[in-house]
């Protein structure tokens, strides 16, 4: 039994939760997110407690994938949710001298040493703010801010030697201590 799908997803007030067939879509102040369920989990409405239910059905109890899909589906609308009334932020820091990052129009352009800038595409849904050495990044839709901070964090990874590349604010990394000449 997955102990996760058994939680009901409570929906706050402001929030609007609509289910077709097998389509969930999740309408709120930041803006509407949409997320088709696999047909081997069942989601509903509980009008009376105001939350949203994942159930596994009968048939499918014995069923390893059906269980693991119970509690991934109830993740992703708990995360909808809260995507639509409070959003998602990362935080990533550019570490280097010299070293930035500069927005135009919907395109990120990053100075990490590199012969010439690294160019992104923003994707849509996803704004970005740069101030000094940090870029901060906000959508409603958790995995697509997490994607864009992880490609922007693959362009140059922090080496542990020099401590230069691009890191998320709160990551910390080990130094190292390098050679030692002369002893």
């Amino acid at each position: 039994m997955s102990r996760v799908g058994k939680k009901p997803v409570a929906v706050p007030s402001g929030v609007k939760v609509t289910i077709n067939n097998r389509t969930v879509t999740v309408e709120g102040k930041l803006g509407t997110l949409s997320f088709e369920h696999r047909a081997e989990v069942a989601v509903g409405w509980d009008q009376d407690e105001k939350n949203v239910v994942v159930s596994l059905p009968e048939s499918q109890a014995q069923n390893r994938q059906a269980r693991a899909l119970w509690g991934t589906t109830r993740a992703l609308i708990q995360n909808m949710i809260i995507g639509v009334s409070d959003g998602y932020k990362k935080q990533l820091e550019i570490v280097g001298v010299g070293w930035g990052a500069q927005v135009a129009g919907q395109t990120l352009s990053l100075n990490v040493g590199f012969a010439s800038p690294v160019e992104l595409s923003i994707p849509t849904g996803v704004s970005v703010d740069i101030k000094k050495q940090f870029v901060t990044l906000e959508s409603s839709d958790k995995q697509v801010v997490g994607q864009f901070a992880a490609q922007i964090r693959a362009v140059k990874k922090p080496e542990p030697y020099n401590g230069k590349g691009i890191k998320y604010v709160d990551e910390v990394i080990r130094r190292k201590q390098g050679k030692q000449f002369g002893a």
